[in-house]
């Protein structure tokens, strides 16, 4: 049994959280922008697995699975696999060191506001590319 309405409330909910990572980037919480944008592409990368018809992983990067299944995606976005593949592989290896940091890395000093930019601008751009193709 596959229910179809994942793929709408996880398009949704990946949009919900751009307005949440518009007001973190305001207030120059930038590791937690890097992190919350990764979690909102994997929701709308998930979102596009789903409604090709693909088995979703329980993985935070699902590019391999895209490359993978590019014949299963829709027509319109296989052109921008290779973007959409990079843009979840570099915020995956991000994940944890934005949000947990390491003995050696705080992530408030680590990551700047150019890596906020980039994070808020891969993950709008990704989720309304896939929203245009799955809604």
């Amino acid at each position: 049994m596959r229910n179809e309405s994942l793929v709408e409330d996880y398009l949704n909910r990946a949009s919900a959280r751009l307005k949440a990572i518009a007001v973190l980037q305001e207030e120059r919480s930038f590791a937690d922008v890097v992190r919350e944008s990764q979690e909102a592409i994997e929701l709308a990368l998930k979102a596009l697995l789903r409604a090709s018809k693909i088995e979703v992983p329980r993985i935070h990067d699902v590019s391999p699975v895209l490359k993978a299944n590019i014949a299963l995606l829709p027509e319109a976005i296989r052109k921008d696999v290779e973007r959409l593949s990079k843009i979840s592989r570099s915020l995956r290896r991000d994940r944890e060191l934005a949000f947990y940091g390491s003995e050696d890395l705080t992530p408030s000093q680590f990551y700047q506001e150019e890596d906020g930019d980039e994070a808020l601008t891969s993950a709008r751009w990704l989720i309304e590319r896939v929203r245009e193709v799955c809604l």
